[in-house]
């Protein structure tokens, strides 16, 4: 069992601030207007029995809401109820996973209304947890999918590094087709799944729920969505957590070349970990070693695949989970030192999946959403300079990954918008973040933090975990937090820098 450290001293005394929060304004038996919910089913189609115990229910939106009486698109939402009685009612919580655009969310509400999301059962009873499937994703409509090859051939990927002028090239005619493949397939759709979009859809639904304010809890790529949010309806928040916070988007195609350095400190740290304990690994002393160990792991799958399937791109992404969250960090070192030192493929191939549908639909929209979000270099040979730059200077974990899985923007069929303006004044904003998380690192909660002066940032100390709060990483101190926050608007007092700190759990304990 994980060790909890205690909140620190500065933390401790920052506890005394709060900030008043407005009370939900709608009553608890308001009818919800647009949506008609009944008992999800135990087997989903798209997440299988994930929905157990929840309610179900749709709501159609304009697909331009700048033609509110036009086409619409349907939104597929779940609910968990309060519990509590109707006084204690706080109103709803609008959740969304994040982990790029793309993904998911009708699962959400389960963790809290089960009480195994780490908040006080007494604090989630007073709330209507709801979950949702943003435009275009999972059971929302349409369900944006291309080209499937561009993810999955049914067999490895061509080596994601390219190694000669003509395999890049390769890679990039397959990126073009794929774009093609969307604009093909879903037309004038794409000019409408921007975050902008996402964050009306925001609206409508609180609008459907008969609220005049909204708690939204988002993780990752959620904590833009929900910036977006309170930039666009800084009236409409009572309450936001946003925890791993993205960088407010001026552009991503620079956020994903600094994303690239930052996953490979993560890569180091995550080597230096196996140094340490290579009495039990044995895959070397120090991080230069365990390092060498893990890309001859990958040349050996260069000329022979596991089983046709697993190559470098596969190896690459059974790997990846290590820079998001080191409770993956045993099982994986094991499967390493496995392939490694005795070619056995056992924990490769029980850590890949085929990517079927939901990979499909995430690659589609991720790319949906950022390349519409802001402009990307149309002109290849900026991606070439600045992707060969970074190689070469030894950012080689996921760079060559991050850019074939965002080329399609180069080629994107529908027009890239302009960003929304991120940041408002007078908005109940909790920010948590985890000091070393490399997809969405300090900076952009610290950026964040400044755009909306009236935030609090929660940091927590040597923590590397994505989904900081509520979550598997399971830190009472930031979860107590958290857990204030939500039951009645506290907050830690302002202070300089990160107005509080938790420490984090201990690095993993390899079992022998």
């Amino acid at each position: 069992m994980r060790k909890f450290l205690a909140i620190t001293a500065a933390a401790a005394t920052a506890l005394a601030g709060t900030v008043a929060a407005a009370p939900a304004k709608a009553s608890a038996d308001r009818p919800a207007a647009g949506i008609s919910w009944s008992p999800c089913p135990d087997n989903d189609p798209v997440v299988g029995g994930l929905l157990k115990g929840l309610e179900c229910g749709s709501l159609d939106v304009p697909l331009d809401h700048a033609r509110p009486q036009g086409r619409t698109i349907k939104l597929a939402l779940t609910r968990a109820g309060h519990t509590a009685p109707d006084e204690q009612y706080q109103g709803i919580v609008l959740l969304n996973r994040g982990q790029w655009p793309g993904q998911f969310g009708r699962d959400l509400p389960t963790r809290f209304a089960k009480g195994t999301s780490g908040l006080s059962p007494a604090v989630g009873a007073t709330y209507d947890w709801i979950g949702f499937d943003p435009r275009g994703t999972g059971a929302s409509e349409p369900q944006i999918t291309c080209e499937p090859t561009y993810v999955w051939p049914g067999k490895a990927r061509a080596d994601l590094v390219p190694r000669t002028a003509a395999e890049e090239r390769a890679w990039r005619e397959k990126a073009r087709a794929f774009a093609d493949s969307c604009g093909r397939t879903h037309g004038d759709t794409l000019d409408h799944l921007s975050t902008k979009d996402a964050a009306r859809d925001l609206d409508r639904i609180r609008q459907a729920l008969g609220q005049e304010q909204l708690t939204y809890f988002g993780w990752d790529y959620g904590t833009y969505l929900g910036s977006v949010y309170a930039s666009m309806y800084p009236h409409r928040v009572r309450r936001m957590v946003l925890d791993t916070v993205v960088q407010p988007a001026d552009g991503w195609y620079k956020d994903v070349l600094e994303q690239n350095v930052t996953f490979e400190k993560s890569a180091e740290n995550y080597f230096a970990w196996i140094a340490r304990n290579d009495a039990t690994y044995h895959l070397g002393t120090t991080r230069a070693a365990v390092e060498a160990k893990y890309y001859a792991g990958m040349e050996m799958l260069r000329e022979a695949p596991v089983d046709g399937r697993i190559g470098p791109a596969e190896y690459t992404e059974v790997f990846l989970v290590n820079l998001y969250r080191r409770s993956s960090w045993v099982g994986h070192s094991k499967a390493l030192a496995d392939w490694v030192l005795r070619k056995d493929p056992t924990g490769l191939k029980a850590n890949f999946n085929d990517p079927g549908y939901p990979t499909q639909n995430k690659q589609a929209m991720y790319n949906a959403v950022q390349c519409t979000d802001a402009p990307w270099p149309r002109d290849w040979q900026r991606w070439h300079n600045d992707y060969t730059r970074q190689y070469r200077t030894g950012t080689t974990f996921l760079t060559w990954y991050n850019a074939w899985y965002n080329a399609p923007c180069a080629y994107w069929p529908a027009p890239a918008g302009t960003p929304q303006k991120v940041g408002a004044k007078n908005v109940n904003v909790l920010l948590v973040q985890g000091e070393h998380v490399a997809g969405s690192p300090l900076a952009g909660a610290r950026d964040l933090h400044r755009r909306f002066p009236d935030s609090r940032l929660l940091v927590e100390r040597n923590g590397y975990e994505h989904e900081t709060s509520l979550s598997r990483n399971d830190n009472t101190c930031i979860n107590s937090h958290v857990g204030d926050y939500l039951r009645d608007g506290t907050r830690p007092a302002a202070g300089k820098g990160a107005d509080a700190t938790c420490e984090a759990n201990p690095a993993p304990v390899p079992t022998p």
